[in-house]
């Protein structure tokens, strides 16, 4: 089990790089975390919903998705209530207190028969924890750390972030306000992030080596331009700004201007990971409306919270600098159906019970009624491939065009997705990943710079191949950086 002093210490891409590891080996290897905070998910080939790190992980150990892999995902909708996700389907809404005193209890059955039905299947698992596991407010009722640990007989390494600071403090004060028989599953730590001289950091680690009385299994330098996708919005803490990409040159050579709307409730925002990877793009997330004028390409992106974001929109000043915005205007998923012209939500689904409607931005014209169930399937259109995870049923209004006609996985027959406007200036969609289909993307890139007055994308990136070589490039920096050896005896010998 890979448990960490904190959340954003790297868990989730050291989880997927040991998985390789093994997975080269020739051992039958999956991942499983209990229970993720996350407004990033993906759909698993059977229709069902988990967090996008889980995702990632079982691409590296080159197994196909499941909801067991992640049998609880936690969607916050608010600061204080989050929609609640089991097995890959809604379960419930609830509040953070009412799910950690009651609720947490309820579920923890059935991560157990996840867990047991994953590890039946395969040689090693890789359990990964969450946030800390010395939350000591939170230890009775926590299902994803130490108590998962006993639960699964895992030997457990923490992992702490250097690059934050602190490391030594953070790793000796999680272990000790651990309880005993959690300390003794702890069989070694790991240092991440590191950046520098290492002889320098050797005798800080030979001291806490003995302090802790466990040993270092590792101290792993940054890995620039990793590329692998981050757990959750922590991670967007570092998010690109124009400030930092975009500058004022009037070359027909500079890169393409994307601007992604940074919703509060943004969700999926790795829909542009790989729009971030080609060198003719310079994607970046926009708080101010300012910010929209210098877009040659405006995206609006999912969201949880839809009307609570279109609301945002409007009170930040939005509205008006997406109307007078003259280039390419996207919205994907929750950000295509406020191009439309209304939101309905009459049974509160986003509201705690409480009927809502919204005027859309009046670009597209359609309209979306919020429905109870959500909908969470792989789709394909002519050229791109992707899947769906929304709430809400959208309806054409007369004169709307779909922008693509899809085939739904569990559906007969190809239906209509999204809208486009008479120019093809505006369009929207509900498939999530669009962007990561190569030949897709290439053509969008290249319509979106000649649109734009410049020159054809050059050296366009193959992502799909690009992937691998990523997965594979951060496993190789962890078979140079993490002593596998007394690993193995852990796996071993738990």
């Amino acid at each position: 089990m890979i448990l960490g002093t904190a959340s954003h210490v790297g868990k989730s891409v050291l989880t997927a790089g040991l998985g390789r590891i093994f997975s080269d080996e020739g051992i039958r290897v999956a991942p499983f975390k209990a229970q993720n905070m996350s407004l990033n998910s993906a759909a698993t080939p059977d229709g069902r919903e988990i967090g996008r790190a889980q995702a990632l992980q079982a691409e590296a150990c080159r197994v196909v998705p499941c909801a067991e892999m992640n049998p609880v995902l936690i969607k916050p909708s608010s600061d204080m209530t989050s929609q609640i996700v089991l097995l890959g389907r809604v379960w419930g809404q609830t509040t953070a207190s009412d799910y950690h005193l009651r609720r947490v209890e309820d579920l923890f059955p059935a991560v157990l028969e996840s867990y047991r039905t994953l590890a039946a299947r395969h040689d090693l698992m890789l359990l990964e924890g969450a946030g800390s596991p010395a939350e000591i407010n939170l230890r009775a009722h926590d299902i994803v750390n130490m108590r998962m640990a006993h639960a699964a007989d895992a030997a457990c390494v923490l992992v702490g972030d250097i690059d934050r600071g602190g490391v030594f403090a953070s790793l000796l004060g999680t272990l000790e306000l651990l309880e005993p028989a959690d300390r003794r599953r702890i069989r070694g730590f790991i240092i991440n992030k590191f950046r520098g001289d290492q002889s320098l950091l050797r005798p800080g680690v030979e001291m806490i080596e003995k302090r802790l009385g466990i040993p270092c299994a590792g101290v792993v330098p940054v890995l620039s331009h990793l590329g692998l996708e981050e757990e959750d919005g922590v991670a967007m803490e570092d998010r690109r700004t124009p400030a930092r990409l975009w500058n004022n040159s009037d070359s027909v050579n500079r890169p393409l201007r994307i601007g992604v709307v940074a919703f509060p409730h943004m969700a999926n925002f790795t829909d542009f990971d790989a729009l971030q990877m080609e060198p003719s793009v310079a994607l970046a997330f926009i708080e101010n409306p300012s910010e929209a004028a210098l877009a040659d390409v405006l995206i609006l992106p999912g969201s949880k919270q839809t009307l609570d974001d279109l609301e945002w929109l409007r009170e930040r000043g939005f509205a008006p600098a997406i109307e007078q915005h003259r280039g390419l205007l996207i919205g994907i998923c929750g950000g295509f159906q406020m191009l439309g012209g209304a939101i309905e939500d009459p049974s509160g689904v986003e509201s705690a019970g409480i009927p809502r409607t919204l005027d859309g931005l009046g670009a597209l014209a359609i309209r979306t009624i919020m429905r109870g169930e959500k909908t969470v399937r792989r789709a394909a259109g002519p050229n791109f491939r992707g899947y769906e995870i929304h709430m809400g049923e959208t309806i054409y209004e007369p004169g709307a065009e779909p922008f693509a006609r899809i085939q739904r996985e569990g559906e007969p027959h190809p239906t209509a997705d999204g809208a486009v406007d008479s120019t093809g200036r505006i369009w929207g969609t509900y498939v999530h990943g669009i962007f990561d289909d190569d030949r897709f993307r290439h053509v969008f890139i290249d319509a979106a710079r000649h649109r734009s007055g410049l020159a054809p994308a050059q050296a366009p990136v193959d992502v799909t191949a690009d992937r691998e070589r990523r997965i594979d490039r951060w496993a190789d920096h962890l078979r140079q950086s993490l002593d596998l050896t007394l690993i193995r005896d852990w796996i071993s010998t738990p």
